[in-house]
Formats: structure tokens, C-alpha cells, sequence
């Protein structure tokens, strides 16, 4: 009952419409709101074409330090935000591997580079590597890799559950991309702010010590994750072996941040711990 009412408490945001689950290993716990409406999910998109080319790299479809993104950048450079381009446009900012530039455009490209790959276009590869496989039959990409996909609570509760225990990826590669990257980096975290150090690893942002932070005080240092600019967020934190997911259709703004983190802890907070 508890954690049902915390849940609910994404109502309160301002949205049009919200939906939130919490997530075991086994799937959705509890969740709130209609499992069913497709949402834009805006950035959240970046873990799923994460999770694809990560599976090309297992099957050796993709090397993690082959080239790609401006000269000297590699696909581990694009993953971690690292290759040096901006958060939108071509211009190169930086030398690869000396700044942490929040990238559209680089997740972008890895889209690109994994359509050549395979020989067929993303959002048939994203399907066959990520969405088939999971079960996320109502998630369709519509638009960039970086940003395109729409989807049901039900679809992000899937996803949710393969961060706990991978299934279309080894665990190894799952650790690895959830740990640092190119540690020590100083960034900016765009609607939220500037970080010394923004710790990324290979698709996911790692919560460790950023204040103020999307998500909730109670989350642990080694929480994963990502959130969205259409109202969106997904964390993992693998010490309550428990993730989050959250969907509206209010966008991005300063309420996130001041209702986002209290709506973590409340969950957290009513959470039967395994």
C-alpha cells in the first residue's frame, strides 16, 4: 500500500499524463498509471541504442575502440561523451578524451555506424538487437538515435528489468559500461548543471557524488541511468537491486529537479528491500 501511494504521487507533477513503476529483476513490482500509453521518452532513447551497439560489440559486429565521431574519436569516445562534439551541431569542441560533452549528434552517429555494420537500417537493427528480444513490443523508433524512441511504461519496465539481470549482453560488458569512463572529466549535465568531475560510463550516467542530482538523495553512488527532456527517467541502483522508471508527457524543466528527487526517496522509502 505504501509503495502504491508513492507511486501515485507522480500525479502531483503537473503533467497531462504520468505513469511510474518500480522494477525487480523480475520485472514491474507496482506500478501507477496506464502501463499502455506510448510516451516520447526523449533521451532515454540513448540507453537503448547503448544497448544495441554494446551488443554488437559482444557479438564483434563493433569494436569499442574502433574509429568513429571526429578523427581520433572511437565508438567507447561516442558512448561516454568524450569524442569532443557538441550537444547539437558538427563543430568538434574538444580533443577526444579530454572533455565531457553531453552529444546528441555522437549518439547520433553510433546510430549511423551500426546501420553500416549491419547492413540495414537502425531502427530494424535496434528491433532485431533490443526491442524483440526484450519484449518491448510497443516501443518504436520515430526519429533520431539519440532521442527517437517512443514507448510504453510497460516497454521501459523491460528495459528496466534487463539493466538488473542482462540477457541480450554479458554481464561483463554490462559492469563495464556502467562504471567510469574516462574518469576525472569535468562537464555539464545540460538542465541540471556543471560537474568536476561528470561521471559517465558507456551510455549510462553514474550518479557517484552530483549535487544537485535528478535522482533521489537515498540513491546509492553507484546508481545508473538517464533522463529525458519530454518529462522522462530511468535509474538502476544495483545496491537495492531495484530500478525506477518514470514517464510524462510534461517536458524537462526546474520542476524535474524539484520533484524528481523526493518522488525517488518516497519510492525508495516504501520499498521492500531484497
Amino acid at each position: 500500500m505504501a509503495l502504491a501511494a508513492a507511486l501515485a504521487t507522480i500525479d502531483t507533477c503537473g503533467a497531462d499524463h504520468g505513469a511510474a513503476a518500480l522494477v525487480g529483476p523480475d520485472g514491474s513490482i507496482e506500478h501507477h498509471g496506464d502501463a499502455a500509453r506510448s510516451f516520447r521518452w526523449a533521451s532515454i532513447t540513448k540507453l537503448v541504442t547503448a544497448l544495441a551497439v554494446l551488443s554488437a560489440v559482444d557479438d564483434g559486429v563493433m569494436d569499442l575502440d574502433g574509429p568513429a565521431g571526429p578523427p581520433g574519436s572511437t565508438v567507447r569516445h561516442l558512448l561516454a561523451h568524450v569524442s569532443g562534439l557538441p550537444f547539437e551541431g558538427e563543430a568538434v569542441l574538444a580533443k577526444p578524451g579530454t572533455r565531457r560533452i553531453y552529444s546528441n549528434p555522437g549518439f547520433d552517429a553510433l546510430g549511423a555506424l551500426l546501420e553500416q555494420r549491419s547492413a540495414r537500417p537502425f531502427d530494424v537493427v535496434l528491433s532485431e538487437r533490443v526491442l524483440r528480444p526484450l519484449g518491448m513490443t510497443g516501443a518504436r523508433l520515430v526519429d533520431r538515435p539519440s532521442e527517437g524512441l517512443h514507448g510504453t511504461l510497460d516497454d521501459a519496465a523491460r528495459l528496466a528489468a534487463e539493466l538488473l539481470r542482462p540477457r541480450i549482453m554479458r554481464v561483463a560488458t554490462l559492469a563495464s559500461a556502467t562504471s567510469v569512463a574516462f574518469p576525472g572529466l569535468k562537464g555539464r549535465l545540460p538542465g541540471v548543471g556543471s560537474f568536476d568531475p561528470l561521471d559517465w560510463g558507456l551510455g549510462f550516467e553514474i550518479r557517484d557524488g552530483k549535487h544537485p542530482h535528478w535522482t533521489g538523495t537515498r540513491n546509492s553512488p553507484e546508481t545508473f541511468g538517464h533522463f529525458g527532456g519530454s518529462g522522462t527517467f530511468l535509474w538502476v541502483d544495483p545496491q537495492l537491486d531495484r530500478a525506477l522508471v518514470c514517464l510524462t508527457d510534461r517536458d524537462y524543466g526546474p520542476w524535474a529537479l524539484e520533484a524528481w528527487p523526493p518522488f525517488s526517496d518516497a519510492v525508495i522509502d516504501a520499498t521492500d528491500r531484497p
